[in-house]
């Protein structure tokens, strides 16, 4: 067993540690609340051990929430009637950015936004709006940071073709065959999409969309709202910042805050609520109407059907692979995550004239 204290007293913290943890519910990281006692009362702090399955080079993570910081740092300080907080990093005792413990893990401590709550999914259309408000003023934060200052921490994270081509070796000979009626239906399910899989890649090669800072998992219980105003304030999970098309931010967006029943439920359950999808877009695109593109806003509906079928595929190669890349709680976990997303998808595919004419209506002229 891992000693928590133990490598919370690896950081500078303004006080000595009086507890740490567990907290949240990622499904790839460890997360724990360290409470620490000093000269003004308890403060909270995030301790995290990345995961090293998914993060092979920590040190670029933390070398891109350094560029992160430098970029966004000073416009928060240029608008103080604004209130938005980006988490910051705590060094260890030594002034690292991070520690690493005798196996070799590397953990990682960032500032707690206090004041704030998230949910594990969308609970009303203001909240929905809400919520897409806050993700583009984050866009427009980082739009303009230069896209080469960034490591790319996860080469080929979203980029669907790749997910489906590796998905295509897993599938012939898996680790762990499943020929459940449920494993069945995601094989026919992917079978009859592959073909508008590069969908996005493809408005990249044109030259349509191009490549920029984004956030990389802009989910509901990454966006942290103000309990006291209901206001979005912040986004955490930074790890994910990186180049790439900004339509995977707009797609997860979408995907994960306009399905009520949460990722969790039976498909049965699941479908796309467009009453928040046009309030998401509502708050969303006046934030980056500045900056959008004709093409920008054409491939809205592509980046949300596309991004929630490759998180499905996802969901099912690593069922077929293990569980080797995201955690699961109980067996047979992702396989029903996959499923819930394709059941998703379908809702969306059902309802594609509506979303695209939610964007039209709400397009700047």
């Amino acid at each position: 067993m891992t000693d928590l204290s133990a490598i919370a007293r690896q950081f500078a913290f303004p006080g000595e540690v009086l507890s740490v943890n567990e907290y949240g519910s990622g499904n790839v990281n460890d997360t724990y609340l360290v409470q620490v006692t000093g000269g003004q009362g308890v403060s909270e702090f995030i301790l995290q051990r990345l995961n090293p399955t998914v993060f092979l080079k920590p040190e670029q993570i933390m070398h891109n929430l350094r560029v992160l910081d430098d970029h966004v740092r000073p416009k928060l300080l240029a608008s103080p009637d604004h209130r938005w907080e980006l988490p910051t990093i705590t060094p260890t005792r030594n002034g690292a950015d991070y520690y690493r413990d005798d196996s070799g893990a590397c953990w990682r401590v960032q500032s707690f936004v206090a004041g704030t709550e998230s949910f594990p999914a969308i609970v009303s259309v203001s909240q929905a709006e809400e919520a897409g408000r806050g993700v583009g003023f984050f866009h427009g934060l980082i739009h303009d940071l230069p896209v080469h200052l960034l490591h790319d921490t996860l080469p080929g994270f979203h980029v669907t073709p790749g997910y489906l081509d590796r998905y295509t070796v897993l599938g012939a000979a898996p680790p762990h065959p499943d020929s459940s009626p449920e494993s069945l239906f995601c094989r026919r399910f992917i079978d009859e999409r592959k073909t508008s899989a590069g969908v996005l890649e493809a408005a990249r090669t044109r030259g349509e969309l191009h490549p920029c800072p984004i956030h990389g998992d802009p989910k509901p219980a990454n966006i942290l709202f103000a309990r006291d105003t209901g206001r979005a304030v912040s986004l955490i999970d930074l790890d994910t910042v990186k180049p790439g098309l900004l339509h995977y931010d707009i797609g997860d967006c979408l995907r994960s805050c306009c399905n009520p029943a949460g990722e969790e439920a039976g498909p049965a359950e699941i479908s796309l609520n467009l009453d928040y999808c046009k309030a998401i877009l509502r708050g969303y695109l006046p934030q980056v109407a500045p900056f959008f593109s004709s093409f920008d806003y054409q491939y809205i509906y592509d980046a949300v059907r596309l991004i929630t079928f490759e998180l499905g595929l996802r969901f099912f190669s690593d069922h077929l692979a293990g569980d080797v890349y995201f955690k699961i709680r109980r067996p047979g976990q992702n396989l029903l995550r996959a499923t819930v997303q394709f059941a998703l998808c379908q809702s969306i595919e059902a309802q594609e004239t509506e979303i695209r004419g939610i964007v039209r209506g709400l397009q700047k002229p």
